[in-house]
């Protein structure tokens, strides 16, 4: 029987997506041009519906059509390679679906490209994880409606399930689905910057053991904290290491990784004028951790931190669960409002509280505080900042001393804690009805008569400021 579905692309998440869709009824095809990758998926698939093709045209010939091409490749030039050796094989009403992390300007030039040939190009964001593929990711595809209908089914089969039903929806025209990713991916940033950021607190500051530790995070996971990045932190201070018998946690080299969508989100914020900071410092912090030659030798350069917490370790966990929740919602909502400013400038048409709703289930940043940032965006579908929501300004009027007191801490201990301070001053300067840039207003318009405007009258105007010569001492 021909395969209602193929994949390219036989790694992790391919070959977990493709036994997942295996597993929903249908009959599928993988093909990878390493021969030891198809291999493994047919050793996974004993007993399914699932056949692996030795070449391309044979994965081709494999498929029913319309056929179903999805793509979880390496981002960049490989997909570019890859649409250029399916295009002389594949007719028109075929569809091709990228499912890795491609930059949304090259899902752009994509479906630019393939429109007018009768190829369907949808770029889907996916989010889970290799457990997320194998039993329910959140999916955020984009293109056009037609071309999504076309897969609706298989995509609505595969994905996690949350109390409003299948995460994946028609996200938005063109790049929607690969923006939105990218987007979701940001937030991620800043939330795991946040929680170790309160780690490194708990842990220098306030002496909290591993054991201590995961039956605080598995506390917080079970109130207003409930999330996926929350309830996993709270299982790694479970694991042992094999090899010392030691807390595996405290063997692993501080160095972060990242693979650039991170980065992407805060280019396209600068791009777009749209303050993102404590996306901006996690993705900072990712960079000063990988130069740890560096840090250990200016270490030695320091004296450390000699402070004294001001809170016993009841008072510090309190403290820190509040500034959590306060930073985890201007994550959410700093990426919110730069997904909101993206969809009206490139004509996305995406609705927010579909977003949030795709993302109940399946994705890494799924939390329980999903249901009351959908509640705002419903209310409001203007809504630009969730600082002006009424559902949150409660929240933040009461958590905001909090997290100025988890700072403090973290300065008095010299323990970096640049996304939560981020998120401090973030959220003083948006509320803050006059802030000291008039004085930068004046100095632009004296070094090079950028002008500036008034408090009492409307216009633009410049001075001619009396400069006087600068005296070298």
């Amino acid at each position: 029987m021909a395969a209602h579905f193929g994949m390219i692309g036989l790694g992790t998440m391919g070959r977990n997506l493709l036994l997942n869709v295996a597993g929903h009824g249908y009959e599928v095809c993988g093909y990878d041009r390493e021969p030891a990758q198809q291999k493994r998926l047919m050793d996974e698939a004993k007993g399914k519906n699932v056949n692996a093709a030795a070449s391309l045209p044979e994965f081709i010939q494999s498929l029913q059509t319309p056929r179903i091409i999805m793509l979880l490749v390496p981002a960049g030039k490989i997909v570019d390679a890859v649409i250029t050796d399916l295009l002389p094989l594949v007719q028109k009403g075929d569809i091709i679906l990228d499912g890795g992390n491609s930059h949304f300007a090259d899902t752009e030039r994509r479906y630019s490209q393939l429109q007018g040939s009768g190829i369907h190009f949808i770029g889907m964001g996916v989010s889970g994880g290799e457990e997320g593929a194998r039993v329910g990711p959140s999916l955020m595809p984009g293109g056009n409606r037609e071309s999504y209908e076309l897969v609706k089914d298989i995509l609505e089969s595969v994905a996690a399930k949350s109390d409003e039903g299948a995460c994946v929806s028609f996200i938005g025209n063109t790049a929607a689905g690969h923006y939105t990713k990218m987007v979701h991916n940001g937030i991620e940033y800043a939330m795991m910057q946040m929680i170790s950021e309160v780690y490194g607190v708990l842990k220098y500051a306030g002496q909290f053991s591993n054991a201590e530790l995961h039956a605080l995070f598995s506390a917080w996971n079970k109130a207003e904290l409930q999330s996926f990045l929350v309830e996993i932190t709270a299982d790694v201070f479970l694991k042992k290491d094999e090899a010392t018998g030691k807390d595996l946690v405290d063997m692993i080299l501080d160095k972060a990784k990242q693979k650039g969508t991170g980065m992407w989100t805060s280019q396209s914020a600068m791009d777009l004028n749209v303050p993102i900071p404590s996306i901006d410092a996690a993705v900072t912090m990712r960079y000063l951790s990988a130069l740890k030659e560096e840090r250990v030798h200016h270490s030695s350069l320091y004296s450390s931190g000699n402070g004294k917490s001001l809170f016993n370790k009841e008072q510090l966990a309190g403290i820190c669960k509040n500034a959590l929740h306060f930073g985890f919602l201007l994550a959410y909502g700093q990426g919110l409002h730069l997904l909101k400013a993206a969809s009206e400038q490139y004509n996305y048409n995406i609705s927010i509280p579909e977003v949030l709703r795709v993302w109940k289930g399946g994705c890494i940043i799924r939390s329980v505080m999903l249901n009351d940032l959908r509640k705002a965006y419903k209310e409001n579908t203007g809504l630009s900042n969730i600082i002006a929501s009424p559902v949150f300004q409660p929240v933040f009027s009461q958590l905001r001393n909090d997290l100025a007191g988890l700072v403090k801490s973290s300065i008095e201990y010299q323990l970096p804690s640049a996304s939560l301070a981020a998120s401090l001053y973030y959220f003083d300067a948006y509320i803050a009805g006059r802030l000291p840039a008039n004085l930068i207003q004046a100095q632009r318009d004296l070094f090079g008569a950028h002008t500036y405007e008034r408090i009492d009258k409307p216009g633009v105007f410049h001075t001619g400021w009396e400069s006087k010569p600068i005296t070298m001492t």
